[in-house]
Order: C-alpha cells, then structure tokens, then sequence
C-alpha cells in the first residue's frame, strides 16, 4: 500500500495500470499527429545559394508540410546554409516568369500554398544578396556560446575551390573560431593566388604595423619618373588603402605581384615566409633611395650585434659589428635529442660563447701562436620592431633530406630582452677591431648570414645584390638601452605542414583595440590568447629524438615584437590626418570599386548561352557565346549575335533571326515568331548558370521566307536516294508531328521533293546502322521510333526491287555500303623504288595530262577505246610478278637476291605507263567493285603482316627506297625522326631461368605474319576472306591537298566500306600505288603528324573514321615465319651502355649464326661497325639489363622464344667466345675500392657452375686479392646497378651466407648479373664533413646525368626574386 493524495491508501496496482493508459493515450495521440502530417501534401523546395561562385552548384532541399509558414521556410533555410536570417532573399527559379516577380517576404505567416508553391512538384528558388549586400554568416558565438574556449582554433581553412573537402593540414579534434564578416571584424582579407599564403600573412602583418603604414603612406609617388605598375611602394599603398576601405571580404595581390615583376607562375611557388621580409625590404630600401623612406626598414628593424674571439691566455680580443633584420634561433641543438622549451632559453644559447681548443684553437695575433679562444656574439642594439624567426627547417644527415621540426618552444606575450644586452665591458687596451682572423669567420653572424635559413642551393643568387657600405658605425652603450627593453608581442606567423611544403598564415594583434585577429587568406577571424599558445607546437609526452614527427604541425615560425615605448608607440593615422595624396588615392579606389560592383551587378543580370550559326559563306557551324543583358529584347540580341558572329557583309541582318536550338541532338525547338519586342530573360527563362538548351542564329535567302517551328514537332532529315546511280543525295530537312502517320508523313515529303508518295519507300535510320522500312501506313511516327531529331532515307521509283524483301533489296544493300563507307585521303609514295621509268610514271601522276585519276577515269569510258580495269590491273602486275617470282629463285641462291632485286625492282614499268595520255574522261573517279587473284605462291606474301618496323631490313631495296622510313614500335613525327616508345619487360622473351626449355609450349604469335594468313577455310583463291566479299566498295578519285605538302607527294581521296580487310584494302591500291601490296605498308596519321603503322592484315577498316589521313610507304613486308628485331648495342663501360645500332629480320628456324652471318653486312653498311662472327655475340635484351647469352647452335622459336618487336643486344667480344654451354653462367664484376672511393671497370667472368666458392676463385684470380678476404655483393635495380661511392661500402649485402647464387638473396639465375667485390682488409677512406659534402654533391650530380638513383635528392626550388624594373627577362641567366 502506498499514501494517496488525500492521505488515502491507494493499491499499487491501480497506480501501475494508471500510468500505463495514460502512456497508450499519449502515444495514440502522436500517431494521430503523425498520420494527419502524412495526409498533408508536402511542397519539395530546391534552393540554390547564388551568393558565391563556390556555392553556386549546390542544392539545399527541404521537403516541408503545405502548411509550413513562408516565415519558416526562411529559418529552416538559414539553419541550413548558416547564415543571419534577414540578410538575404529568397527568389523563384522556375517559370518564365520568375524574374519579374518580387523577392519572397521573409516575415510572412501565409503558408506555402498560399504563396503560390506546388506540392506534389519540385519548387526551384534562388538563395540571392538583400539589397546588394552579400549574406551575413552566423557566427559561432551566437550559436555555441556555451562552447569552451580551448575547443576552438584558428587554423588553415580549406582552400579555395576546396568546399566539402578536408585540409591536408588541420588537425580534425580542432574547430574554427567564427569566420566573421568585415562589418563584424572590420578587417579585409587577401586572396591567395594559388600559393601566396606566405606573401599574404607578411603583407597583413606589415599593415598591422602603424609605424610601418603610416610611413607608407607619407610617401607620394610620381607618376612622372616611374610606372604605377612597376612601382612596389605605389602597389603597396594601393594595397594597404584597399585593405583599410574596401567593402569586400578579401581582395587581390596580382598588382602586388606585377610589381614584383612576377608572373602568373610564381603565383604556383612557395617560398619561405622570412625569405620574402628580407628581399622585400631590400627591394623597398633600392626604392626609396634619396627620399625621406630612405632609412625606414633600419630604422624600424636592424639591430647590431658584436661577433667577437678572445684569447684565454692573454685576453686579446678581435671583434666586428654585424647589423642584423632578424635573430635565427635554434629549436633543436644539433645532435641533441631535447628542443629549447623556450625562445628564452633559445636566445641564452645564441649567444652562449663556444670554447676554441684542441684542434680549434685559435691564432692570437698577441701571442704569435695558437691559443685557446673564446668565440660568441654579444647583443648591442635592439631594434623598434624584434622578428625571431624560429627555425623549424632543418636537414637530417641520416636521411639527406630536410625536415621540419615540429617540437614545443613557448614565447611569451612580453619579452624582456635587457638580459641579453651586452653589459660587461671587458674591453681592455689590447682589444681592437678584427676583421682576418680565420677563427672568426667560423662563428661569424652578418646580417646576410643571419637572415639566411638552412639552404643547399648553393651558388643560387637569392634576392637583390647591393653593395655593401664599409663605414664605421658608432656603438652605443648598451647601458643606456637597458631600461627600455621590454618588448610586446603583436604578430605571429603560422605554418602548418612538412618541409616539403604546407601553409602560412598570420595572427596579429590590433594596437587599436588589443583584440587577436587571425589572417588566414580570404578569412579573417577573432582568437584568443588560448589559440596563440596552441601555435607553440608539440605534442603531450615525450618520445625522445623523434617526437615532433608526431606532434603537430601547426606551429609559429616568425615572431614579431614591438618595443614598449609610449614616446615612440605610434597609433595608425585618422583619415582627417592623411596626405593629400592618399585621400585622393583613396577617393580614387572607391569609384574603381562602385565601377566594378555596376559591372558585377550587370554581369549577374546577363545571360550566357551558346550560340550556333552556319556561316553562309563558310559553310561551315561555327560556336560561340552569346551574352546579352536580360532587359535586352530579341530584336536587339539577334543584332548583337550578327556582331559576334561576324556577319556583316555576308548577309544582310533582316536575313537573321533567332531560334531555340538542341546543338546535341541538332534539332530545331521552336521559333519566337512575334516576340520581337520580348525580353530575352522572359525567353530563356531567366538568368541561368547554365541551360539546358542552346540558340541558332538561322539565316535565310533574301527570296525565302523562314519557316515557323513550333513546339512539339520533330525534326526529320531527309536524304533522297537513286537506286539507279546508286547515289544518296545530301539532306533536307522537314518538320513532322510525332502523331502523324506514315502515310501522312509521305505525302507530306511528297509535296516537298515532287515524288510519288504512291510507290515511296521510306527507310528511317535509327541509330548506327539500324536500318527500318515504315511500311505501315497507318502507324504513327512516335510508334516507329522517332525522337527530337531523325534521318530517313527515301526511294521513289517503279523498278522490281520493290518486291524483294527489304533486307535482300538492292536499297537496303545500297543503304548499308553508304552507312558503312568512310572517306580516307591517301598519301601515295613521293617516287618509284629508283628507275627513271619508275619516276616518269610518278610524274605524269602529278601532271595535268597523264595523272593516276585519268587512268582510273577511262575505265569508266565507252567500251573498246580504253583497256577495263581487269586489263590494267593484270597489266599491272604482270611485272611485279616477274620481279617476285625472280627474286624467290634468287632467294634459294643465298646473298646474290641482294644484288638483282634492285636492278630487277627498278625496271618495272607501270601499266599506266604504255596508256595514251592524250585521251580525256569527264567523271574522275575509280570505282571498283571486283575481285583479283593472284597465283597461289604470292598469297603468303600479299597477306602477311608487314609488321611495323620498315626502318631497316635485311633487303639492301627496303633500306634504299625507306631510308627514312619509321620503325614498328615507333610513334613518329612526320618533321622529326622517330622517337621509340617507352618498352617494359619482353614477355615473349626466355624467361629468366635460362636453364629451363625456351619453347615450352606453343608460343603467341598473334602480332606476326604467320598468324594473319588465315586458313583455307576462311579465304578464297584471291586472298580475301569469304564473308567480306559482298562488302568490297573502293572508289578513289585525285584530291588537291593543302600547300606545304612538297613537290612529288600525290593525294587520292577514298571512299571505302570499312568492313573490308586492310589486306583488300591494300590490294586496291595497288594500281595506284604501282607495286604489289607485299612491297608497301600503310602508316595511319594521328595527331601532330604522328604516324603509326597498320600491320594487322585479317582486321577490318572499323577503327578508321571519316577524313582519317593514310601515308603509304614502300617496303617489303614480313613474310611467315619473320620478326623485325631491335638490334642494340651492350656496352658495358660506357657512359651510356645501351645505343641502339639497327632494325634486322629473324625467321623461324634460323640460327643465331646465321642471324649474327646476314647482321654483318648491315652493321658495316648502316652503322659503320666492322667485326667478324667469332668476335661478337648476341644476347637477350630485358629493359636495359644483359641477359641470356645466345650460343651460335641455338635455333629461333626451338632454343629461343621470339616475337614481334622483340629487342637483342649485341656485344663485341674482347677476344674469342667463352661460353660454349648453356651450363655456363656469365657474371659482370667489379671491384670496389674503399681506400680510394672508386670502382674499377666490369670484367666478365664465366662460371661453369653456380657455386659461390668457384665465383670466389675467379674473382681472387682477376684481381689477385687472396680468396680469404674476398667479399661480394650483388648490384641493385637495373644495369649497370650504379650508385653513389659514398652508399657501396655501407649499404650492400656484403659477404651473404650463401653457397650457391641460384637462393635467397642472390638469385642469379641467368647470366648478366653484377658483382661488386672488395678486399676486407681495405679500411675506408675517412672524409671531412666538407669533403663528404663536395663528394655528395658531385655523386648526386653524376647520377642524375645516367639517370639512377639519386640518394639526397632535394626538392629544386626557385629562388625567391623580386625585379625592381618590373621584368624577369634580366635575371633569367641567374636563375
């Protein structure tokens, strides 16, 4: 029982079965709620947020209640995009009406239903500026003022371009403070160009600085004596005044960077941020000489220092002053393991003296001898304004490359810098100024030095060079600064990354308000003091030498303190206060900024859309973009895209009108008849990013009438077609209903054409060769297929092809070859392979009265006055066949084909030759609709694969006629000479066990002759595959090409199927070509002129398109069973061991003899290179490692895999062949000496067995180190395996544990592997660190050249310039 209310006892039972129905009546009444919302229709609201050019592409998409208040709609979209509710609007997107309506009322409780929002639709509106005013973005104190100031950060913001994406850079556990606008922060951001952020952080840094702006600013600059644009101070007043003024959010740099004398690519190159101070101050002292600036950046930032040596014995002290713009300090000492904790601690280790003894003593001029010293620096003037710049860059000898070191060094607020002043005054008689003493020079500061970071470019000029002023500087007593030392800390500069590269960014205090800003690029920010000490770096334990790889690496990298002196302390001037020539300067940007905010509010107002327009001179559909102000109307942008497509003078403008155009699918829409005086935004719906359609300027005939398009209708072209001369005439164009009938449709092209729609057939081409006869009258064009845009072909006639069925008719078979045939423009052979005869032939070809399109032409004459085609093309290989059949008697005669296939190739006269030129035909073309044959003994021949290589062969008629001629695997530059295509590793090659059986297997030879002969089966007697015969289409006619292609050269224009084989296609050339097809190849041209040979014999023309350019070039193809092989030259102790010799033949089932036996010739001929057979050999070539030896006995494709394009390398023998068996192994050695640091030359050794002893043997015999201190080494990567002297003694698998070198980790296998070797005894070559550093140099120099690997290789950098004649052109022999 438990007490009631009224102090009854109430059973627990009730109390339970209360709350459980009080609990079911709660949730039947949100289920009630949850089905009346999900009866109530929903509006679906697309906003796109056209504030930003960056947020212009993305939806926001609210799926909201009918009922939902206007007033909502609003807040629901602020919460979404985050901005201020209020500060923008909301306009409609869709509807042609959308631009004259207002902006939507933001505080209106009418419900979107009421407000004219559609449910059940997509409702598209434009997020827009209120009143000119870009949008306010809420700030995160307003929404997350409960958030603890140590869970915010101000850190690299994502780039430009970079929305959605993550920084490489930020720490995710960080959040930004607020990105405020400028009216909240009242500060103007910088745009960063592309990698100006360091540029950026030290320009606001310099207009945060009061004493530095308002000197700035009291200099007036005279356009007379210099350009604005070449002017840095001028730029940098425009810059600052711009910052102070402008409306914007952020502003550019460019004019800055102009002055510089940089162009758009230094945007693209980091550099350090102290780097820049130095030579931008050195830039603005060169431009302020001689004016009242002239002393400003030493007045503001030079500080002097003494860099003094004492003798420890007699107390003698030399001495120098140094000037210095800022203090480098160490974060790590080096070699140590522990940072500095602080910049105290850092500036008590500069300057810390260092002791000079032992080998460092130092030569006291005072004691004539070497004593021990005192070497340090010694504070004796501070500047107004102290940079420290943190050196976080710095080079790790372990891995030779530079790091960046990320560890924790605090700084404080203020720094007190009275205890780092020089307050002894040792000085006694024998102290005096010193400027030789060699031990000086070690530890000596000089503000060149001071201001340099860590840098391997040495020689590299950085920034100006001025001279040096060698006056005496008079020394003030540090004594009197000592009171006055206390410094205030008012900007830090940021970087976040590696040393590889990263980001810069500022955060600065205002002097006017004491409040921390962050200047990060385009975003400007409030911080705190919190977010400044999270820029100290670190990271929470420690990890000894390697922590601040872990730790973070946003950190500060400059400091800037300003002394604490009310009487020197300036505020930044008021606007009452500034010089006449900066209030008219500041006048000045203001008109140039409301200049650009008109131009920027006109160009939101323009509509940009493609426009099309066939030139009716041209002939030709030219593009462009068509930009015309909403307000205009169409009369005036039909004027406006007559000017842009530059007609005037080839048609008149009332011959011109606008219409709505689908360029995709080239469909006319609809026409805008009577809407001349119609705005074009109430036309094109609008002012859009993009439309989804395009505009035609359509012309007429001054005697036509324009034809009205309407909405709805298709667009059909219509090509008409004669069945009796097979032709297919050009395309009209007609405008149909997608609910008309055929038969409506054909009388409707009837009254067009004037043919009978009686016996008209209309065949509609759907897609690529999808042909359909619309043979029922009453089905509508939407059921046969039609869309926007149709083409059909239409035949009329009363011949009996109509009753055939469609696909056996001879309309289909015509429709079909002309879906099918491509037009080619064939370059044919400058000359004959070398006669006189040959040449005429050649000759009257290029001539007016006997050219190859006469011959053609009479074949089409009137029977019995000219010879058929047959009769010429019999008579034309008549010869070459002669010839051929000569020269395979000749063949079974060994070398002597080589002397009578030239003579024999050039007595062979042209059919061409013996016609009557004097004769004329009307129509010149050649159409070809036949078969030829040849004998059986010449198929082989005409079909195989002529592979690409034609460079070289062993023929001496190919390497005569192709002299320049491209080899196979070669892309080639019609004006250059052949550059070889990158080639891996041969996978048709042995494999890199030698030892196992070559031919395993039945070999791919799809890439060779053999393989392209096809079977009986599938050819017929001519050659030509059974399927493709019904397909031969040729027809060639003479084409004038474009001037500059050289005397000689003849062009012929061909329309072709391209179903045919290029075996066929070669065949019907040869008549004009004037050789059988086994003697020409056909090179296809790509872009650039670059050629590619087609070697593939059984593939059709498919992979050709229309006005695809073909070179023909004469050369013997392969024959079966042949391999154009790459011969390279091994040469082992050369600089470059690989050079390329020639372009040779091998056949199947020749041995590597007889190769070696016909490659002899060649090389004597071609190369220069006189050897006999015994003094050289072949072996396998794998990249650009030696490989197998080949044994004179091996047999090709038994012994030795081979395939197409395969690459051999050939080595010249010091003396005879040593190997002799394929048990042997042949090993390149070299020997290392570690005392003198150098390599000797490769020596071979053969080994007959794999046994590490034996290599041991051979190597304590060539070199006669004794066998119990030989070591060796295997070479790494590729032949020859070089690398640096400074890695081989360390870095090499010395002495493996191995006895055999077939097993972990040697792995020779084959022969060519390298062997480095050394006597153990040889102790290494010590260097000095300045040795070891000129030797690095010069190794990673030499690698660099061979192309290996290169151990220190550092990121090149372009040194940081800045050109005071505003060019770069001066200084590019510096760079």
């Amino acid at each position: 029982m438990v007490p009631g209310e009224e102090n009854q006892l109430v059973p627990k039972e009730d109390v339970f079965w209360r709350c459980r129905q009080s609990i079911f009546d709660e949730m039947k009444k949100k289920f009630s709620q949850i089905e009346n919302a999900a009866e109530e229709p929903r509006v679906l609201c697309i906003i796109q947020d056209t504030t930003n050019s960056k947020t212009v592409n993305e939806r926001i998409t609210l799926n909201l209640p009918a009922s939902t208040p206007l007033r909502k709609l609003f807040e629901d979209v602020a919460n979404k995009v985050g901005y201020v509710n209020g500060t923008f609007d909301l306009v409609w997107g869709n509807g042609i009406n959308a631009t004259d309506m207002p902006p939507l009322d933001h505080t209106s409780e009418k419900s979107l239903l009421d407000t004219n929002f559609e449910s059940g639709k997509k409702n598209f509106l434009h997020l827009t500026d209120k009143d000119g005013e870009q949008p306010q973005i809420v700030s995160e104190d307003a929404n997350a003022a409960d958030d603890s100031v140590q869970d915010r950060f101000i850190g690299p913001l994502p780039r430009e371009g970079s929305v959605g994406s993550t920084n490489d850079y930020v720490n995710q556990s960080y959040s930004y403070s607020s990105i405020l606008n400028k009216s909240e922060t009242g500060y103007v951001g910088l745009v960063n160009q592309a990698m100006t952020c360091y540029l950026n952080s030290l320009l606001q840094t310099l207009f945060m600085t009061p004493e530095f702006r308002n000197a700035l600013y009291k200099w007036e600059f005279e356009e007379s004596e210099e350009d604005p644009v070449t002017s840095i101070p001028y730029q940098l007043q425009r810059l600052f005044v711009l910052l102070q003024t402008s409306k914007k959010r952020a502003i550019e740099t460019t004019d800055v960077t102009r002055s510089f004398g940089w162009d758009s690519s230094e945007a693209w190159q980091q550099h350090d941020v102290q780097e820049l101070c130095r030579v931008m101050f050195d830039a603005l002292e060169q431009k302020w000489k001689q004016t009242e600036q002239a002393d400003l950046i030493n007045e503001l930032y030079q500080g002097k220092l003494k860099d003094y040596v004492r003798c420890l014995e007699c107390g003698y002290e030399g001495w120098r002053i140094d000037t210095y713009l800022d203090i480098p300090l160490v974060i790590r000492p080096y070699g140590a393991s522990q940072a500095f904790a602080s910049v105290e601690e850092a500036l008590q280790a500069f300057i810390q003296p260092e002791i000079l003894d032992g080998p460092n003593q130092y030569f006291c001029e005072q004691c004539k001898k070497k004593c021990d010293a005192r070497k340090g620096l010694r504070f004796l003037h501070f500047p107004y304004l102290l940079t420290l710049q943190l050196k976080r860059f710095d080079f790790d000898y372990t891995t030779m490359h530079r790091i960046k070191l990320n560890d924790r060094m605090t700084f404080p607020e203020e720094l007190d810098m009275s205890t780092f002043i020089d307050v002894e005054d040792e000085k006694s008689p024998q102290t005096e100024s010193c400027t030789d003493s060699g031990a000086e020079n070690e530890g000596s500061c000089h503000s060149d030095q001071m201001s340099n970071d860590f840098s391997n470019d040495d020689g590299v000029d950085e920034g100006i060079c001025l001279e040096s002023n060698s006056g005496t500087e008079k020394i003030t007593k540090p004594g009197l600064e000592k009171n006055s030392l206390v410094y205030e800390l008012f900007s830090v500069m940021v970087h976040s990354g590696s040393a590889a590269g990263g980001h810069y960014y500022a955060c600065i205090k205002s002097f006017s308000d004491e409040q921390w800003y962050s200047f990060n690029d385009q975003h400007v920010s409030r911080i705190t003091q919190e977010d400044i000490k999270k820029t100290h770096g670190g990271s929470s334990g420690s990890r000894g030498y390697y922590s601040s790889a872990f730790a973070s690496s946003t950190n500060a990298y400059m400091l800037i303190y300003r002394l604490k002196d009310p009487s020197r302390n300036a505020k930044f001037l008021e606007v009452k206060d500034y010089p006449e020539h900066i209030k008219n300067l500041v006048r000045k940007e203001k008109e140039l900024e409301e200049q650009e905010k008109k131009q920027r509010e006109i160009e939101r107002n323009t509509c940009k859309i493609k426009l099309f327009c066939m030139h009716p001179v041209k002939q030709v559909m030219m593009e462009n973009k068509l930009e015309v102000h909403k307000d205009k109307t169409l009369k005036e942008a039909v004027e406006i895209a007559y000017k842009v497509m530059d007609l005037e003078g080839a048609i008149p403008l009332d011959c011109c009108r606008l219409v709505k155009y689908d360029e995709f699918h080239d469909y006319l829409e609809r026409s805008y008849e009577g809407e001349e005086d119609t705005p074009m935004g109430l036309l094109l719906g609008g002012v859009k990013s993009t439309y989804m359609f395009d505009l035609l300027l359509e012309i007429k005939k001054p005697d036509q009438v324009f034809q009205s398009y309407k909405p709805g209708e298709v667009m059909v072209k219509v090509h008409v077609v004669d069945i009796k001369t097979e032709s297919v005439a050009p395309p009209f164009s007609v405008r149909a209903y997608l609910n008309q009938t055929v038969a409506e449709f054909k009388q409707l092209i009837s009254k067009t054409i004037q043919l009978p729609a009686e016996t008209m057939r209309i065949v509609l081409e759907r897609c690529y060769n999808d042909l359909r006869l619309l043979n029922v009258p009453s089905k509508t064009l939407k059921a046969e297929g039609f869309f926007r845009s149709n083409k059909v072909f239409v035949e009329s006639s009363e011949s009996l092809d109509h009753q055939m069925a469609f696909t056996d008719s001879h309309l289909w078979k015509l429709l079909d070859r002309h879906a099918n045939t491509i037009r080619l423009f064939v370059l044919l052979p400058e000359q004959s392979p070398g006669s006189h005869s040959k040449r005429t032939v050649y000759q009257k070809a290029g001539g007016d009265s006997g050219n190859v399109d006469d011959a053609c032409e009479r074949v089409k004459g009137p029977l019995g006055s000219l010879k058929s085609v047959e009769a010429i093309l019999e008579e034309s290989t008549e010869k070459l066949k002669s010839l051929s059949l000569q020269q395979h008697q000749d063949g079974d005669n060994g070398d002597s084909s080589k002397s009578t296939e030239t003579s024999d190739f050039e007595n062979i006269e042209s059919p061409l030759n013996e016609r009557d030129s004097s004769g004329s035909v009307d129509n010149r073309e050649l159409e070809q609709q036949i078969h030829t044959s040849y004998p059986e003994n010449f198929q082989s021949e005409e079909r195989s694969d002529s592979d690409v290589n034609n460079d070289r062969s062993t023929s001496s008629v190919d390497s005569d006629i192709l002299s320049s001629s491209h080899s196979s695997d070669t892309l080639c530059n019609a004006d250059s000479a052949p550059v070889p295509l990158a080639n891996g590793l041969d996978s048709h090659s042995i494999t890199s066990s030698r030892r196992s059986k070559a031919n395993e297997g039945k070999k791919e030879t799809w890439d060779t002759a053999e393989e392209d002969s096809g079977t009986d089966s599938e050819y017929d007697e001519s050659g030509k595959s059974r399927g493709e015969t019904q397909y031969i289409y040729f027809k060639a006619e003479s084409y004038a090409a474009d001037e500059g292609s050289g005397e000689g050269h003849k062009w012929l224009m061909v329309h072709v199927d391209k179903r045919i084989t290029l075996a066929t296609f070669k065949q019907q050339l040869e008549p004009f070509v004037g050789a059988l097809s086994s003697h020409f190849k056909v090179f296809r041209v790509y872009a650039s002129n670059q050629e590619f040979e087609s070697i593939r014999l059984n593939e059709t023309l498919s992979s050709f398109s229309d006005d695809n350019k073909i070179t023909i070039r004469l050369g013997r193809a392969l024959k079966k069973g042949e391999y154009r092989v790459k011969v390279y030259q091994l040469l082992v102790n050369e600089h470059e061991p690989c050079r390329f010799l020639l372009d040779a033949v091998f056949a199947k089932g020749m041995t590597v003899r007889q190769s070696k036996e016909e490659l002899i010739p060649q090389l004597r001929e071609q190369c220069g290179l006189e050897v006999s057979i015994d003094r050289f050999r072949l072996r396998k070539k794998t990249w650009k490692n030696p490989g197998t030896v080949f044994l004179d006995y091996h047999v090709y494709e038994e012994d030795i895999n081979i395939s197409s394009n395969w690459e051999v390398f050939l080595e010249v023998l010091d003396g005879v062949e040593r190997m002799k068996s394929m048990s042997q192994l042949a090993v390149l050695a070299r020997r290392w000496r570690p005392t003198e640091l150098i390599l000797d030359p490769f020596q071979e050794i053969v080994l007959e067995s794999s046994s590490v002893e034996e290599l041991r043997e051979k190597l304590c015999e060539i070199s006669g180190i004794p066998l119990e201190d030989v070591e060796f080494a295997k070479g790494r990567g590729t032949f020859p395996c070089d690398m640096s002297v400074l890695e081989i003694h360390q870095d090499l698998d010395w002495n493996p544990k191995v006895s055999t070198l077939n097993v972990w980790p040697l792995y020779i296998c084959d022969d060519g592997a390298v062997i480095f070797y050394r006597d153990k005894t040889e102790e290494l070559l010590e260097l000095t660190d300045e040795q070891r550093n000129e030797l690095m140099k010069k190794e990673s120099s030499r690698l660099q050249k061979t192309g290996h690997r290169v151990t220190y290789s550092p990121r090149k950098e372009k040194a940081l310039k800045i050109y005071l004649d505003g060019s770069s052109n001066k200084d590019l022999t510096q760079d």
